[in-house]
Parts: C-alpha cells; sequence; structure tokens
C-alpha cells in the first residue's frame, strides 16, 4: 500500500504540471483546490499551482474576449446560449463597460458568477485589450489566491491529522466540498445584485 501511494506521489509529481493547466482553463476553482490541496501534501509547488490557476484563468478570458470580439452577439444567439450566456444579460452588461470597464472585469473576476458573459461582452463592446488582460489579472489574482490558500490549508490539515483519526480526509474532502458550494452560492447571488 505504500508502494502504491509512493508511485502515485511521483505520477503527480513528474506528470501532474502537464495536465494541471488545461484543467485550469477548462474546470479552475476545483483543479485549483485540488492542485494546492496536493501541494500542501509535497506534489506541487504552491507557487506555480498559484501561476498556473491565474494563466488558466487568463486564457479562459481572452478566448470568450476573443469569441465575443469576432462574433459579436452572434456568438451569444449561437453557441453562448449552451454556456449561459443569454443575449438580455449581455446587453445588459454593456453599461457597465461604458461607466466602469476595468473596475468591472476585477469585480467579476474576484466576486461573482458572471465571468462567461462579462467577458464575451467585454469583446463585443471592443473593450481595450491590454485594459481587459490587466484587470484579468488582478482579479484572477484576487479569485486563486483565495483557492489556492483554501486548498493548501485543507490539505495541510489532512496530513497533520490522519496520523491521529484515519478516517479524517474524508471528512476534510467534504469540509472542502462545501467550502466550495459555499463560494459559488455567493458569487451567484452577487451576480444577481451586480445586474439589477
Amino acid at each position: 500500500m505504500e508502494q502504491t501511494g509512493q508511485y502515485i506521489f511521483e505520477f503527480l509529481r513528474h506528470y501532474g504540471y502537464w495536465a494541471m493547466l488545461p484543467l485550469m482553463i477548462v474546470e479552475g476553482p476545483v483543479a485549483t483546490i485540488i492542485a494546492a490541496m496536493l501541494a500542501s501534501l509535497g506534489a506541487f509547488a504552491w507557487p506555480v499551482v498559484l501561476l498556473f490557476s491565474i494563466l488558466g484563468d487568463i486564457i479562459g478570458d481572452v478566448l470568450l474576449y476573443g469569441a465575443g470580439y469576432k462574433w459579436g452577439i452572434g456568438f451569444v444567439r449561437g453557441f453562448g446560449k449552451y454556456m449561459g450566456i443569454t443575449e438580455s444579460l449581455v446587453l445588459r452588461m454593456e453599461k457597465y463597460f461604458e461607466a466602469h470597464g476595468g473596475k468591472t472585469i476585477f469585480a467579476v473576476k474576484s466576486t461573482t458568477g458572471l465571468c462567461w458573459a462579462t467577458f464575451a461582452a467585454a469583446g463585443i463592446v471592443k473593450m481595450d485589450f491590454k485594459k481587459f488582460v490587466k484587470y484579468s489579472i488582478l482579479g484572477g489574482f484576487v479569485w486563486s489566491g483565495t483557492l489556492v490558500a483554501m486548498g493548501y490549508f485543507y490539505g495541510y490539515l489532512w496530513k497533520e491529522m490522519k496520523q491521529y483519526i484515519s478516517w479524517i480526509g474524508w471528512i476534510i474532502a467534504a469540509v472542502a466540498i462545501v467550502s466550495f458550494i459555499v463560494i459559488t452560492l455567493y458569487k451567484k447571488k452577487q451576480s444577481g445584485k451586480f445586474v439589477e
């Protein structure tokens, strides 16, 4: 059993980074928390996890911005609707960009659940790309930093307590999942206020 654990650890240490970035582009929050938990157990370096999390976020943001920029509202009417991006939501988001483009990107990245719609809308209204990336990085640093700290803490807790209670890993995993759900619900609530 000990040899199997060592093999998995070595596999993650050697190949885990290759899988990490693509996962963080597709499903950043979940991948970040898991990678940060593994970092606290020694499988990854937490600064690399943080860097990849921010980078994965930015790549996803730029892809959505580019889709909105190139195809405009047609992107929302076509593929966007399958991602939960509605035309009415994007049109409501446009007014925020006119007055507070950078602040809107930062606020959405760090506090709300409107990322996909917001970044597509930023492209549709042709927000300055450098400004878009700047605020995406700043907001991403706050959000990814929070997730990495949370995952690292849960991993550390599991590592310290497993020697005393064999089933503690399940409890800590459940707490990590509940924490993620609470954050997600909070972001959805904030997003509702954001577009009122």
